[in-house]
């Protein structure tokens, strides 16, 4: 465990002096880029290093693999964020440990949040998750709502009892006018973000950015980036 959380540090100082120096290159300060540790496939156990490292949040996009590992760490100080597509009839379960849900997209799963944080006397905080690759069905490939869709999702968060309308979100599209440009992608989202803003001033965040592109977040303005492999490395095969 010992080689395992000198590994997991290394890591983590790296990418730690990769967003110094994206948010130095932009003139921003350090404090404003909060990083996220997407912890999906690997254990518990390093949920529980990267506590100890003093990372304080953690993602994951897979109800049946986030639920008992949210229990198992349930005493660290962690903040649980959920970033994967969401079905309906895994919100309750989300609802029990998830601190912000990141990839809200449609009416219906908003309608179903609500339910449950209400019935759990939550607050759960809610990222519109913003697809640049939507074609005429108004969705991503990877989830998401179109930039037309936004306000109108918006809004509806913001009056849905026990949730909490915290900004945006999107991942890098691999197809469309986006494809290969990320700066430019997550200039949008920003820009969808001042106009978001207008209508909700506390929805400040903008996560965007991966391990291999979040220099390119950090440079448009992102609040928060998602760094998985780059921190925790691409995890063995099983079998």
């Amino acid at each position: 465990m010992t080689d395992r959380k000198d590994h997991i540090a290394t890591n983590l100082a790296k990418v730690e002096d990769r967003i110094a120096a994206a948010c130095a290159a932009a003139g921003r300060k350090r404090e404003e880029v909060t990083l996220i540790v997407v912890t999906k496939t690997y254990p518990a156990s390093d949920v529980r290093i990267l506590s100890e490292l003093g990372v304080r949040h953690v993602a994951e996009n897979r109800d049946q693999d986030a639920a008992p590992k949210a229990a198992a760490c349930s005493d660290l100080p962690l903040s649980w964020h959920f970033v994967g597509q969401l079905q309906t009839n895994k919100v309750r379960s989300v609802v029990g440990y998830a601190d912000l849900v990141q990839s809200v997209d449609r009416s219906k799963l908003v309608t179903a949040l609500s339910k449950e944080a209400v019935r759990a006397g939550r607050e759960v905080g809610c990222l519109i998750q913003v697809a640049l690759d939507a074609g005429a069905s108004g969705r991503g490939e990877r989830g998401g709502v179109a930039p037309e869709g936004i306000e109108e999702l918006g809004d509806l968060v913001a009056n849905a009892p026990g949730l909490r309308l915290d900004g945006l979100m999107t991942v890098a599209p691999l197809t469309g006018e986006y494809a290969g440009r990320q700066r430019a992608a997550f200039e949008r989202l920003m820009d969808l973000s001042t106009d978001l803003r207008r209508a909700h001033p506390a929805a400040t965040m903008v996560s965007a950015g991966m391990s291999a592109d979040l220099e390119e977040a950090v440079a448009a303005g992102a609040t928060h980036v998602r760094v998985g492999t780059a921190v925790l490395g691409v995890r063995p095969r099983l079998g």
